[in-house]
């Protein structure tokens, strides 16, 4: 399967875009779509980040340009990754162990805990996104002052996507032997996913240095890494719990490192253009 191959199977699967995919499962084609994965997102976030610029250009203001952006990214994705954070938080809220915590998160409905937790992440990474410090007039006044919200948006899908690449490592159990996450638990070399996370801190660099010079570039790498952090403490922390991945708790490590990458973007950049400026 060649890289672009890779890409279009991993968009196929895992967002809504008619890219006429019919690719077969089997363990070796889920590993190379894995490692496609972060590059899917970049794709989605690129989708996003144009309905952001659209909303910056006719000067309707950051915040509805960061809700555009996100609203654009939620229907590109079907919501998916937004439904496994739901379900995942249903079935930590339970209290019960693995196999019940399991089988709630396997309903096809959503309790209280789940909405909660949707609304909240989208709304944390809708309020880090609008922020000041990402809605920067270093450049230029006016629209030119809301690109740095448009350079996190492109990156955000990215930087999210890595996290689960993180969990298929080889070593990191499934929690089902054989649901849909069982295709993916085990499959990728460390080495392949260190690669795919070194290139994307290389395009978050990238897309912050063209965008606002140094400090964005060095905000959306720093965001990046703390967002693997988390992610990584949070996986510790449903290994435990739930004693491996499903694809519910796959969606929640996505994003649980985007609303991470967010808000980390949001911080570090304000901190940085205070310590410079």
């Amino acid at each position: 399967m060649r890289p672009l191959a890779a890409l279009r199977d991993a968009l196929g699967m895992f967002t809504l875009l008619p890219v006429g995919s019919t690719m077969e499962l089997d363990r070796a084609a889920c590993r190379r779509i894995m490692l496609a994965f972060p590059w899917a997102g970049l794709v989605c976030g690129l989708v996003s980040a144009a309905a952001a610029a659209l909303v910056v250009l006719c000067g309707a203001g950051h915040q509805l340009a960061a809700m555009a952006g996100l609203a654009a990214l939620t229907g590109v994705t079907g919501a998916m990754h937004i439904d496994g954070v739901a379900d995942t938080a249903d079935g930590l809220a339970s209290r019960k162990g693995p196999e019940d915590a399991l089988a709630l998160m396997k309903k096809s409905d959503i309790g209280p805990m789940g909405v909660a937790t949707a609304v909240l992440v989208l709304l944390l990474q809708a309020a880090a996104l609008a922020s000041d410090s990402l809605a920067s007039d270093s450049l230029a006044s006016g629209a030119a002052g809301a690109w740095p919200l448009v350079a996190t948006l492109t990156c955000l899908p990215m930087v999210g996507r890595i996290a689960a690449v993180h969990a298929t490592v080889q070593g990191v159990p499934g929690a089902r032997p054989g649901g849909f996450g069982s295709l993916f638990t085990g499959i990728t070399p460390a080495w392949a996913a260190a690669l795919d996370s070194l290139a994307v801190l290389a395009v978050c660099a990238g897309a912050g240095w063209l965008v606002d010079g140094r400090v964005l570039a060095a905000g959306l790498v720093a965001a990046a890494v703390l967002a693997w952090l988390v992610a990584n403490g949070w996986q510790k922390h449903l290994l435990r719990r739930l004693g491996g991945h499903t694809g519910d708790t796959f969606g929640s490590l996505i994003e649980v490192a985007q609303t991470t990458f967010a808000v980390a973007a949001a911080l570090v950049t304000g901190l940085v253009t205070g310590l410079v400026g």
